[in-house]
C-alpha cells in the first residue's frame, strides 16, 4: 500500500511545487432491523486514494476508488489545477503527533451473530414493555485507516474503530404518533444494551399522558439529545470558512465575554477512544484542544490550512474531507463542561417549563444570526416541579447568543451523543414556546 502511495507522490513531485497523497480504507458491517425484524446484514469495503497538488500556485485534485487507475491520478490533478483556487498555504512538514488511542481490534472480532443478538435483544426488551411499538435499529461495526504523505516530508498514519447500537421506535395511539429511541457509539464494542432499552422505555412512560402548554416564554431543558440543535449556530459561527466570508457574528469578538460564565465549549480531537478523534486532521496537522468558549469568553476559530492562510492565522488541525473533496474546517470531538445541578432538582424547582428530548427542523431558521427553532418531536411539560405528560404540536424558538448569555443552568449528568459530543442537559430560562393546541 505505502509503496503505491510513495510512487504516486514521487511522480507528482516532478510536475508540481507541492503534492499530498491521502488514502482511505474502511470496512463496515451494519446489522439492521426494520419494523421489528432483521432486514439487513452485509459487509462493505471502501478504499480510495486522493492526490492534491499545488502547480503554478493553484490547487489541483484527483481521486479514485479503482486501484488499477492510480497511474492516472497525477495527470488528472495537473489538469484540474489549471482551474483550481489559488493556494495560499504550504503543506505541513515532519510533525510530532499526540498519542491518541482510537482503535480497538476487538471491534473487528465481534461476530455478526453477536450483533444480531444485540439488536434483537434491544428490540425485544423495549417491546416487552411497549408491545405495540414498531422499532427499527441494530448494530454497526466499522474500522478505517488513513494514510497521509506529502512532498515536504509530512507523514501521518492512523486506524480507528467504531461500534454503535441504537433503536428508534414509533408508537401509534389513535391519531397520535410517538417517536422515541436512543443509541450509543464507541471505539470499543458495545456489549450491554439494557441501559439503552431502559432509556427508551422511560421516554414512553413519560409520554403516557398528554399535557397542554401555553404559548409564551418559559424555561426549557434541552436533554443531551437536543443540545446539538443549540450548538448548530455556534459551530457554524466558529467555522473558519464562515469567518473568511465575513458572515460569523463572532468575528472580531475573540477574547470578549459574550456568554454565561458557566458555559465552556471545547473541540478536542485528542480525547481517546472517541470515533471522531485521531492524531491529526485530514491534512496531517496535529489535533489539539481548541477552546471555543472558555467560561463565556470567545476563544479560537476552526481553520484548515487554506482558510487559516487566507485569514493570516494558523491551522487548528480542523481540516476534514471526503475522498473527492478538498479539506474544509469542521469540528471533531466537542465537549461542554458540566454543571453541578441534578436534573431532578432542576425540574423540581420549576413551576412551569418544558423538557425537550428531540427537535425536528431546528436548522431551518436564520442559523447565522443564532436563531434556533423547531417542532418538539418529543418533549414533556413541567408543572409544579413534575413532568406531567408529553406535549404535542409545540414549536420552540430562541436566539442562542441571547439564551446562553445569562441565567442558564447545566446539570451534572453529561453523556456522549453519537460518539462526538459530550454534554450535560442545558436549561435556558426564557425560550419562546408556541402551542397549536
Amino acid at each position: 500500500m505505502l509503496e503505491h502511495l510513495e510512487a504516486i507522490l514521487d511522480r507528482a513531485r516532478r510536475v508540481a511545487e507541492q503534492a499530498e497523497v491521502y488514502a482511505f480504507q474502511e470496512t463496515e458491517t451494519p446489522v439492521g432491523f426494520e419494523a421489528n425484524r432483521l432486514k439487513m446484514l452485509q459487509t462493505s469495503q471502501t478504499r480510495g486514494v486522493a492526490l492534491r497538488i499545488i502547480k503554478n500556485g493553484r490547487v489541483g485534485l484527483s481521486a479514485t476508488t479503482r486501484w488499477g487507475e492510480l497511474d492516472k491520478l497525477v495527470d488528472a490533478a495537473v489538469e484540474t489545477a489549471q482551474f483550481g483556487a489559488e493556494a495560499r498555504f504550504d503543506l505541513p512538514g515532519p510533525t510530532r503527533y499526540p498519542s491518541v488511542d482510537v482503535y480497538d481490534p476487538a471491534v473487528e472480532a465481534v461476530p455478526i451473530e453477536t450483533m444480531v443478538q444485540l439488536g434483537q435483544t434491544l428490540i425485544d426488551r423495549v417491546r416487552g414493555q411497549v408491545p405495540d411499538a414498531t422499532c427499527d435499529g441494530g448494530a454497526t461495526k466499522a474500522t478505517e485507516s488513513v494514510d497521509i504523505l506529502n512532498s515536504r516530508g509530512g507523514e501521518a498514519h492512523f486506524s480507528r474503530s467504531a461500534f454503535s447500537v441504537g433503536i428508534s421506535g414509533v408508537l401509534v395511539r389513535g391519531t397520535s404518533m410517538l417517536h422515541f429511541g436512543d443509541s450509543e457509539t464507541d471505539c470499543h464494542p458495545v456489549t450491554e444494551v439494557g441501559p439503552l432499552a431502559d432509556l427508551s422505555i422511560r421516554q414512553v412512560e413519560l409520554a403516557h399522558d398528554e399535557a397542554r402548554v401555553r404559548t409564551g416564554e418559559m424555561p426549557v431543558i434541552f436533554t443531551p439529545h437536543a443540545v446539538s440543535a443549540l450548538l448548530m449556530p455556534l459551530t457554524i459561527a466558529f467555522n473558519g470558512r464562515t469567518v473568511l466570508q465575513g458572515a460569523s457574528p463572532l468575528q472580531g469578538k475573540q477574547g470578549q465575554k459574550l456568554l454565561d460564565e458557566k458555559f465552556t465549549l471545547v473541540d478536542d480531537g485528542t480525547i481517546g477512544f472517541r470515533p471522531s478523534s485521531s492524531i491529526c486532521d485530514d491534512e496531517g496537522v496535529p489535533h489539539r484542544r481548541i477552546p471555543l468558549v472558555e467560561e463565556g469568553v470567545i476563544g479560537e476559530f476552526l481553520y484548515d490550512l487554506q482558510t487559516a492562510a487566507l485569514m493570516g492565522a494558523s491551522s487548528t488541525g480542523s481540516g476534514q474531507r471526503s475522498l473527492e473533496s478538498l479539506p474544509a474546517p469542521s469540528t471533531s470531538t466537542l465537549l461542554i463542561e458540566k454543571g453541578d445541578v441534578a436534573l431532578e432538582d432542576l425540574i423540581s424547582g420549576l413551576k412551569e417549563g418544558l423538557v425537550v428530548e428531540f427537535l425536528m427542523g431546528a436548522g431551518q431558521g436564520n442559523v447565522l444570526s443564532g436563531e434556533v427553532s423547531g417542532n418538539v418531536l418529543l418533549g414533556y411539560k413541567i408543572e409544579n416541579g413534575q413532568m406531567v405528560g408529553r406535549v404535542k404540536d409545540v414549536v420552540i424558538s430562541c436566539n442562542v447568543y441571547e439564551a446562553l448569555c445569562e441565567n442558564m443552568v447545566l446539570t451534572n449528568r453529561p453523556r456522549w451523543m453519537g460518539g462526538s459530543l459530550y454534554t450535560p442537559d442545558i436549561c435556558l430560562r426564557a425560550v419562546s414556546v408556541a402551542s397549536r393546541a
